[in-house]
């Protein structure tokens, strides 16, 4: 496992975008603003492509670089840039009614740090690799994870939820990039050209929403029920 055997610069660089990262998926459940949504997914995905280009050049796979650049491409700009179309398409600005209030998100939020901490450490003593690095690795995408499944459970407005599993994503990519970086490169280039998909369908499903239902709010679903 390459964040078992890093020299202390190294490790410093992957923690700083690591966390950098973390932080960003606090932005999503700390606003209600769709817009702040999608900048903070785009900046996410830059510091997964700048942690892909760190690992590639102290750990040897001259494959992600490739990775980086379609991350950035895609991750980066095109998915954000869609997405942002179709608000802009929708007319809708934020979220209007959330099951928690942003602050009571980030409390939450805070405790599912503390939560994946423990888990990672439990899990780093079991299979004995006890390394700052992947103790940290562990637990940026265990809380990023966690957060992803927090804006699935609070939010309701569409954009909101593909968020929610656009988060998930990012948090095992980003995780996979310290921990297993030898992963085939041809899986991670399918996981890519698979949100462009989603997003797509993503955009089709809104579309029916507002011409069926007359809201892009999940919770007024059960009005198609019959």
């Amino acid at each position: 496992m390459l964040a078992a055997h890093l020299d202390p610069l190294a490790g410093a660089i992957f923690s700083v975008l690591a966390i950098a990262a973390m932080l960003l998926s606090f932005v999503m459940i700390a606003s209600r603003w769709l817009k702040d949504y999608m900048l903070a997914f785009g900046a996410q995905s830059w510091l997964i492509a700048l942690l892909s280009v760190a690992v590639a050049r102290f750990g040897h796979y001259p494959e992600l670089y490739l990775i980086a650049i379609l991350t950035v491409l895609f991750r980066g700009l095109l998915l954000p840039y869609l997405l942002l179309r179709i608000l802009r398409r929708l007319n809708v600005d934020r979220e209007m009614t959330p099951a928690l209030q942003p602050s009571s998100a980030l409390v939450i939020g805070a405790a599912a740090v503390i939560f994946a901490l423990v888990v990672a450490e439990r899990i780093t003593q079991a299979i004995g690799l006890t390394a700052d690095v992947v103790v940290l690795a562990l637990t940026v995408m265990l809380t990023i994870e966690l957060v992803g499944f927090l804006m699935l459970s609070v939010r309701h407005e569409a954009i909101s939820q593909v968020m929610g599993v656009l988060l998930l994503e990012n948090g095992i990519f980003l995780g996979s990039q310290i921990l297993i970086p030898g992963m085939p490169t041809l899986i991670e280039l399918v996981v890519l050209f698979d949100l462009l998909v989603a997003v797509v369908c993503f955009g089709a499903l809104v579309g029916f929403l507002v011409r069926e239902v007359g809201s892009t709010s999940t919770r007024d679903l059960n009005r198609l029920v019959g």
